[in-house]
């Protein structure tokens, strides 16, 4: 009896040991950076990029320093317009969001791939900084030319392909549930 008393004591201990810094991360903050990119073409050899990252904090305690940082655009792809690719603010409370956005221009035609914004931040209770990175974007058609008839009908291929196919098996099976074969009709019953 007594065993089992001290075994259950320090199983509990051990919980609590474990779970203690579980508990302490779960007071921190946790930020979330989502970055949106908009073209719009401006004549028919230059084309405008909007960028805007929001970063928002979605965990319990305020983020210290943070530092919004978007250094992936290539000089010699993109000429900065309007705004800076980074931006600090001195603390950013919980449940809160900040935005950025920096206008670019490009006059080369390419398919850019772009790398997440580097969001870093000081926790109290931590002395290393603290990384976050933002959703990617999809590849950038800079300059592309219109989307020919073909591009449209495999777009429409692969988003209404499986209703298609299902109608024409709902009305296969219909066809042939309804309208017996030649040869059944035939056979005399007795």
């Amino acid at each position: 009896m007594e065993k089992a008393f001290r075994l259950a004591i320090l199983a509990v201990l051990a919980l609590i040991f474990v779970s203690s810094p579980f508990a302490n991360a779960s007071e921190s903050p946790f930020i979330v950076a989502h970055k949106r990119v908009a073209l719009k073409k401006i004549n028919s050899g230059i084309e405008r990029i909007s960028v805007s990252i929001d970063v928002y904090n979605r965990g319990s305690a305020t983020a210290y320093d943070v530092t919004l940082a978007d250094d992936s655009w290539a000089q010699d792809v993109f000429d900065s317009v309007i705004g800076n690719t980074s931006k600090s603010w001195e603390r950013l409370d919980a449940g809160s969001l900040v935005s950025h956005s920096f206008e670019l221009e490009s006059n080369v035609k390419t398919i850019y791939y772009g790398a997440p914004a580097l969001v870093t931040y000081r926790v109290l209770t931590k002395s290393r900084l603290q990384e976050a990175y933002s959703t990617p974007i999809l590849p950038l058609k800079i300059l592309s030319d219109a989307e020919s008839g073909k591009m449209t009908e495999k777009k429409l291929l692969v988003n209404y392909g499986s209703h298609i196919s299902a109608l024409l098996i709902v009305i296969l099976f219909m066809h042939m549930v309804f309208n017996p074969s030649k040869q059944s009709g035939n056979k005399k019953r007795h």
